[in-house]
């Protein structure tokens, strides 16, 4: 294998996700994802590939970016349809900002490149922020800094790897995904050859908690007790002076947010 061409691929592989997933209203920036489309799709990685690339460059237009916005608005930010998340962190626990953020920070202080965050307001697990670093990195790779050869491998095991694909099926399963559904074919493709060259495995599918709802059971004692609060309740509110249970309520409130 000539390793230094293949990084090269890997690096305009990583440049095309991120113009696909990172916001933005910038003209040159669609019309590099066209180039990187057009110039990509000349060496498909198998026929599903192929397929894939047909299918996207026959809806994005080079005089028009007006679908592809359309559609990006109501995967990710429209009220009127599911959000996908795009942060390592939401899939990892549940929250935008978490441990997947501070270690994309710390690996990120192992190199020249920091999140502008006067242009660019999503946080560094962004999944198109990601591919952005990984893009910068395989290109420097291929140039022969080969420094950079643990600090990608660290990246797509430790941050990628592990919640792209719960990502893909989501995004792919999405009510208004038609382009994107295909952006996935690619992704899920890439992904696999990234596993195979940076042997790296696929991570365990993690169970969610069931969302069977338990059925609670009660003694004769603590129904009759509830039967007479909800009599009470029915009776209207009490009066303030006649309260036998009075609650004092605390509140801690957390300074520094």
């Amino acid at each position: 294998m000539n390793t230094q061409k293949i990084n090269k691929a890997r690096a305009l592989y990583y440049a095309m996700f991120s113009r696909f997933f990172v916001f933005t209203t910038d003209n040159n920036r669609y019309l590099e994802l066209i180039t990187l489309i057009d110039t990509l799709k000349q060496n498909p990685l198998d026929e599903s590939t192929k397929e894939a690339f047909e299918n996207i460059r026959a809806v994005l237009k080079s005089d028009s970016n007006i679908p592809f916005m359309n559609e990006f608005d109501e995967i990710f930010h429209s009220p009127h349809t599911k959000t996908v998340r795009t942060t390592a962190s939401y899939f990892d626990e549940n929250i935008e900002s978490g441990k997947k953020r501070v270690e994309m920070q710390n690996f990120l202080g192992k190199t020249k490149i920091r999140r502008d965050e006067s242009k660019y307001t999503d946080y560094e697990d962004h999944i198109g922020f990601i591919f952005t670093v990984l893009a910068e990195l395989c290109e420097l790779q291929a140039q022969g800094q080969n420094e950079y050869d643990n600090l990608i491998h660290c990246i797509f095991a430790e941050i990628l790897n592990e919640f792209v694909d719960e990502f893909s099926q989501e995004l792919f399963e999405h009510e208004s995904a038609d382009i994107f559904k295909n952006v996935i074919v690619l992704l899920k493709a890439f992904i696999e050859f990234e596993r195979i060259y940076l042997e790296v495995s696929k991570p365990n599918i993690v169970s969610k908690p069931s969302q069977t709802k338990v059925v609670e059971e009660i003694s004769d004692e603590e129904k009759a007790r509830r039967a007479r609060n909800k009599a009470m309740k029915a009776n209207g509110p009490k009066n303030k002076n006649d309260e036998s249970c009075p609650v004092f309520v605390t509140y801690d409130v957390e300074d520094g947010i």
